[in-house]
């Protein structure tokens, strides 16, 4: 394994430079939702998207690999850590021009939901809960309770490893369940802007709890976890494929398919990647030998290959 530690240290140099973060060996299980994964090999928080680009393009041309962070909340990392860089955006300003919201991609998903119900918009109450930023939720359209990010979004902007900045239209951005061009090319969301619909706050309120309140009914929001581990198969739930086989508790080490829902992969207490890499393993062979249906995570692997049986 290439040994980047001279290449970190200039990179940190740089940042500095600019007025940005950086921070060596941050333990990745204290960055992610999982709690799970070690060290980075330098954590930079850029304070505005000029910054960012700026440590993209010194990040390419020192050829050390860099993870684009959000809020951490679809991701397992290894336990071995990452020997690259980390990158996150801080929060932010939101701004409003009538029914149409322009968010920094840093901001978290909930806060952004609660000042676009203060100010009256509704349209983004399906995502009040989801544990991640905008720029996340965009990159993955995330979703819940029958909306996603694609109902919602305008235009994003976004850079490439090279630095380059590019605004993208809703129809460029080729939304659709738990994709985006953004994260086929592994692009760094910047920016989004919605168009919402006013509504009275109170109801816009009412709605938020109420898909809330399913969250803390229905899911193991008492335990670490990276949300739902794997995608919605065609014609079928993951949770509930993963029950009909019997598989619901069932543990590798501090890792256990939740007793709850067995859509969601917690961890105990102490879990390691490889514990919870060895359990989706296992729930994926069990569910196609006795369904046929092949599950797929959702989860990003860092630092480790994805299961496959």
């Amino acid at each position: 394994m290439r040994d980047y530690r001279e290449a970190l240290e200039r990179l940190a140099e740089r940042a500095r430079q600019e007025g940005c973060c950086a921070e060596a060996q941050i333990p990745m299980a204290s960055l992610t939702t999982f709690r799970i994964g070690g060290p980075c090999g330098i954590l930079f928080t850029a304070s505005n998207p000029e910054t960012a680009a700026l440590l993209l393009r010194c990040c390419a041309e020192e050829e050390v690999p860099l993870l684009i962070l959000g809020n951490g909340s679809n991701l397992l990392v290894s336990d071995k850590g990452i020997p690259g860089a980390v990158l996150r955006l801080s929060s932010g300003e939101i701004r409003f021009e009538k029914d149409r919201v322009i968010c920094p991609a840093g901001v978290p998903l909930k806060a952004l939901c609660r000042a676009v119900r203060d100010r009256g918009l509704a349209g983004l109450e399906f995502a009040y809960g989801i544990p991640g930023t905008v720029g996340g939720a965009v990159f993955m359209n995330a979703g819940a309770y029958g909306g996603e990010m694609k109902d919602v979004l305008l235009r994003a902007a976004a850079c490439d490893s090279a630095g380059n900045r590019r605004e993208y239209r809703a129809e460029e951005m080729e939304l659709r369940y738990r994709h985006s061009r953004f994260m086929k090319e592994q692009l760094l969301v910047l920016e989004a802007e919605l168009q919402l619909m006013p509504d009275d706050p109170s109801a816009i309120t009412a709605r938020m709890e109420e898909f809330l309140r399913r969250r803390r009914e229905k899911q193991p929001l008492e335990y670490p976890s990276a949300g739902s581990f794997f995608k919605r198969p065609a014609g079928h739930y993951a949770g509930t494929l993963i029950e009909s086989c019997g598989l619901k508790g069932y543990a590798v080490g501090g890792a256990q398919v939740s007793e709850k829902h067995a859509g969601f992969v917690i961890n105990r207490g102490g879990a390691t990647c490889a514990e919870v890499k060895q359990l989706a393993q296992d729930v994926m062979r069990r569910v196609w030998e006795s369904t046929g249906v092949l599950l797929e995570p959702e989860v990003r692997f860092v630092g480790e290959k994805p299961p496959v049986i």
